[in-house]
């Protein structure tokens, strides 16, 4: 039997995912490694969607070249946030993520559940890889990294630019980094319990 008391994580481990995380809207001059890139995916993977669908895509934005050409699309607020950041990841999902399932769900025909069906390919989709995007946001608090989400930009234009094919649908982008804590505004209320749960 498992010990469900030793996996819990500490106090400091909760601080850094949860209770002192911030949104970060600037940067510290301090780049992103492709190991740390890898190490938010490789943790990121074992999150948990709807019949192991994985519909998320992560295109991370870091060279001069690649972020001159995310900038036309976003919105005026966004711009320095995102040029500023060592690297900005596009979450997106694949439209054709099902095609995928004979491998990552191999106990059933999954791949007909979606085939042929735009409505629930797009409803599934979205919703999974949004799933993912917030699991790579908690990967990328645990290697020591801050995170600036953002949804101010142009998804049409975006998706034109970085995924032409049209089978790649961007729900919103982060950047990624050491925030500047000089930056960033002072934290907003949260709900109590009795305002956001009920237990019935």
């Amino acid at each position: 039997r498992i010990n469900r008391d030793i996996l819990m994580l500490t106090d400091d481990a909760l601080d850094t995912l949860f209770r002192k995380a911030r949104s970060h809207n600037g940067w510290l001059d301090q780049d992103v490694s492709e190991n740390q890139i890898n190490q938010i995916y490789e943790l990121m993977k074992f999150g948990p969607t709807a019949a192991n669908t994985c519909p998320a895509r992560l295109t991370f934005v870091q060279s001069s070249d690649a972020k001159e050409r995310l900038k036309p699309h976003l919105d005026e607020g966004n711009v320095e946030k995102a040029m500023s950041a060592p690297a900005v990841a596009i979450v997106s999902y694949d439209t054709e993520f099902y095609e995928k399932l004979d491998y990552l769900f191999p106990h059933t025909d999954a791949k007909s559940w979606y085939e042929g069906k735009p409505d629930k390919i797009t409803a599934v989709g979205s919703m999974n890889a949004t799933l993912q995007g917030a699991y790579f946001m908690m990967a990328a608090r645990s290697v020591g990294l801050d995170c600036g989400p953002m949804g101010g930009f142009n998804a049409e234009t975006l998706d034109e630019e970085f995924f032409p094919d049209g089978k790649t649908k961007s729900i919103f982008i982060c950047g990624i980094g050491y925030g500047d804590a000089e930056k960033i505004f002072p934290r907003g209320p949260r709900l109590d319990f009795d305002k956001a749960c009920e237990i019935i």
